[in-house]
């Protein structure tokens, strides 16, 4: 670098002018200018001044020290600067955020593609609103709209939802502009508790990137209780509704062998769904007054009772003799720890029933292990036994008692399905107001907390081998030749098509009923995964008339269940990470004032590097007892 280089450079403080004009100075200037750029100093006199008079205040190692602390406080500065722009940007409401941006990736639930032609677009947003509840259930008015600004995407991490697998079609997807709807169709009336609730925006934790769950605003259970409605609510067209009941299903000599994976027979599914043909299918979408559909136990006069789902008499009669409420689960092929409700009311115990569906593999693990009472009982769970189970999957099997509660439970009213693998920890009475009767709802399930698409839910399903590759391709192929589309915004209000199906609350009546018998209809047709089937059962419901169900956030899901491991997991994980093995000599001991001091003293003993190789070679008894002599002198 020459010296004309280093002038011209130290003409930016204000020098470069004067060096044009004088050539003459450049050279004078070459020698001191390496010092110069070092100190923010104009004149070089007043450099030459202030560097003796610092050097006489303060020696060099006080000179570095303080450039040390200038450093360190401009370092500091700079750093709690950042921080505070971060949680300025957290601190902002999503909606905002989300407005600024024009799209949210995936953070609504909404993903872009394919959209079926369900009707014209929607009209454009109203202005975006803070967090408020969403809503997809619509009786009578259309109108009503979700708050899409309120999502259950902001439990994952941004980064891990952008695209997820990749759908069955190539076209490149989109994400759709921020909208924000009011909130549900019922309104709550002033006073209410959680008439001004909102969803405070997700916790700052970055390392979480899972889903979580979120707060929800329930009533007391007294004030849940009395909030129940006094009348059923109405059913939109239907109103009578029977099952096929045969002792022995008519069958084609084609369809004895036909398995659920044959989508396009004309006959499919098993002998406990009556192997119901195709045009009998496309009928039952037919909505009218007064229907009769399958609906499982197509063989024996009444549910349970020789029909392939088989249930004691004495279980029979007292699931008869439930009202009201009931709160039922599955346990089949010994695949999960029953989960015992907690925080419930004494309302509750003695209001409402709870249902424990098992088989006989199930029940022996259970006598085994000590769990299971003489009246058939654990905890609050009334266990029943079904033998004679209609197919060879144990998940399959699970579905019966899932989407058919209605059928097994003639006189109850509402009902609350939950998972085997789950834990029940708020009461039924409040799940039920805020789910149901606060929206005005007859059917509630959630989201799933990732996916909305169909096809993006049957890829996710083949990575995981949760099924036959084959069958589920089999499945959405014969969706897409019904016309089956990827979502899009299109069908808002509607913001999922895949549901979290582990937790199902419900309101028996005709409608209702239809629904899950045409969904346990499909699941007997093709695959287990019951994902698959939920939208095209409801939008063809839809069609016909003015329902549909209500989908909550994956996150307030969890808010009211916990989720525990399947009994292979828990297994597996017990046989990686096995207890620590106790000593016997140690198991009744008694801690000893020398103990004691031996177990303060050996902590600090790690931090001296020069022991290590001496403590591995004594042993420990000797070691502890060296160091702690050498301890107590040094003290």
């Amino acid at each position: 670098m020459t010296g004309g280089s280093l002038g011209l450079r130290t003409g930016s403080y204000g020098s470069l002018q004067q060096q044009l004009q004088n050539p003459a100075v450049l050279p004078i200037q070459t020698l001191p200018t390496r010092k110069l750029p070092k100190m923010l100093i104009s004149s070089s006199r007043e450099k030459e001044r202030f560097l003796p008079r610092l050097c006489k205040i303060a020696g060099r190692r006080k000179v570095g020290m303080l450039l040390v602390v200038v450093f360190s406080v401009v370092l500091f500065t700079s750093l709690m600067s950042a921080i505070t722009k971060d949680e300025e940007e957290i601190n902002v409401p999503e909606s905002q955020r989300v407005s600024a941006n024009g799209v949210r990736a995936l953070e609504n639930g909404l993903n872009m593609g394919r959209v079926p032609s369900y009707g014209p677009p929607p009209p454009p947003p109203p202005p975006v609103l803070p967090f408020t509840d969403s809503i997809i259930s619509s009786t009578k008015d259309t109108k009503s709209f979700i708050s899409s600004a309120q999502n259950d995407e902001r439990e994952n991490n941004k980064s891990s939802l952008l695209l997820g697998p990749q759908s069955l079609s190539n076209e490149s997807k989109t994400f759709p502009p921020v909208v924000a709807f009011p909130s549900p169709v019922h309104a709550l009336p002033p006073g209410h508790p959680c008439k001004h609730f909102a969803l405070p925006p997700p916790p700052a934790d970055r390392k979480r990137i899972g889903p979580r769950p979120c707060p929800v605003c329930y009533l007391p259970v007294d004030e849940a209780i009395a909030a129940m409605p006094t009348d059923p609510s109405v059913s939109p067209v239907l109103k009578n509704l029977t099952y096929v009941m045969e002792e022995i299903p008519v069958l084609q000599p084609s369809c004895a062998n036909l398995t659920n994976k044959t989508a396009d027979s004309p006959s499919g599914g098993s002998p406990f769904g009556g192997y119901p043909t195709l045009k009998q299918r496309t009928e039952s979408f037919d909505i009218k007054e007064s229907m009769k559909v399958h609906c499982g136990f197509v063989k024996g006069n009444r549910p349970g009772h020789q029909t392939g789902f088989d249930i004691d008499e004495v279980d029979l009669l007292e699931m008869e003799q439930c009202h009201g409420i009931v709160v039922a689960s599955a346990i089949f092929g010994n695949y999960d720890i029953i989960q015992q409700p907690k925080n419930i009311s004494e309302a509750s115990k003695r209001n409402i029933c709870f249902f424990m569906f098992v088989d006989e593999e199930t029940e022996a693990y259970m006598k085994n292990s000590s769990t299971i009472d003489n009246m058939m009982r654990v905890g609050l769970w009334r266990i029943v036994v079904v033998r004679n189970l209609p197919y060879d999957d144990a998940r399959r099997n699970g579905k019966v008692p899932k989407l058919l509660l209605h059928r097994l439970f003639p006189n109850v009213r509402y009902s609350l399905w939950i998972d085997g693998k789950l834990e029940l920890v708020v009461d039924p009475y409040q799940i039920l107001e805020r789910f149901l009767w606060r929206n005005g709802a007859t059917f509630a399930i959630s989201r799933h907390y990732r996916r909305f698409d169909i096809f993006d839910e049957a890829e996710a399903n083949k990575a995981a081998g949760k099924y036959v590759n084959s069958s589920i391709d089999a499945q959405i192929e014969f969706y897409k030749k019904e016309g089956l589309t990827a979502y899009t915004p299109a069908k808002l209000p509607i913001t999922s098509d895949v549901p979290e199906g582990c937790v199902i609350v419900r309101e028996h009546i005709p409608i209702t009923n239809l629904f899950t018998c045409l969904w346990f209809n499909e699941v007997d047709r093709f695959t287990s995964r019951d994902q698959l089937s939920f939208s095209t059962v409801r939008d063809k419901i839809m069609s016909k008339v003015p329902w549909s169900g209500y989908m909550f956030l994956d996150c307030e899901r969890r808010n009211f269940v916990v989720q525990a491991y399947h009994r292979d997991l828990l297994e597996h994980m017990a046989n990686i990470h096995p207890p620590p093995p106790v000593l016997f000599n140690q198991v009744h001991k008694k801690p000893s004032e020398e103990n004691v001091s031996e177990k303060v003293v050996t902590s600090p003993t790690k931090k001296v590097p020069l022991k290590r190789g001496r403590e591995k070679k004594s042993s420990s008894r000797r070691h502890r007892k060296i160091v702690t002599g050498k301890d107590t002198n040094s003290i």
